[in-house]
């Protein structure tokens, strides 16, 4: 699947649209969390409790989304944004963008394409996956990125 937070993809064009399609996921810290993380704000800095936590959510927000798009019958998605809003102790992320079907025109977008067709992304893209746990050290995303 080829997302893209533009209207377009380049040496691509765009045959159909398919519709809108989004993945939400709604979170709830656990309390050792929110206490270690309420330790570390006093001295400020980053919040690694809470940057793994955010990670996690847009993962499954972007399984989700992925999944709807491809039951639509999409090959991409394209002006992908994320939304985001709290609401007491929950955080709910939103992954949304246009579904679409993308036929390529370049010589290196027929090459791409090859690649997302046999690996079912670009090398590059970490794999989304829903039911994601704080809990679970093995489920958490294979690679996160600034580590």
């Amino acid at each position: 699947m080829l997302i893209s937070t533009t209207f377009d993809l380049a040496g691509y064009d765009v045959t159909a649209t398919l519709g809108e399609v989004f993945g939400l996921t709604v979170r709830s810290r656990n309390v050792g969390a929110g206490c270690i993380a309420g330790l570390r704000s006093i001295g400020g800095g980053e919040i690694p409790e809470f940057t793994k936590l955010l990670v996690q959510s847009r993962n499954e927000a972007m399984a989700r989304m992925v999944s709807e798009a491809q039951a639509r019958g999409a090959n991409a998605v394209i002006g992908m944004r994320f939304d985001g809003g709290a609401f007491g102790q929950w955080s709910e992320i939103c992954a949304y963008g246009t579904a679409v079907w993308v036929e390529p025109r370049t010589d290196y977008a027929k090459q791409q394409h090859e690649v997302v067709q046999a690996q079912g992304h670009l090398p590059h893209q970490m794999t989304y996956g829903v039911k994601v746990s704080e809990w679970d050290a093995s489920a958490s995303p294979s690679r996160v990125p600034g580590t």
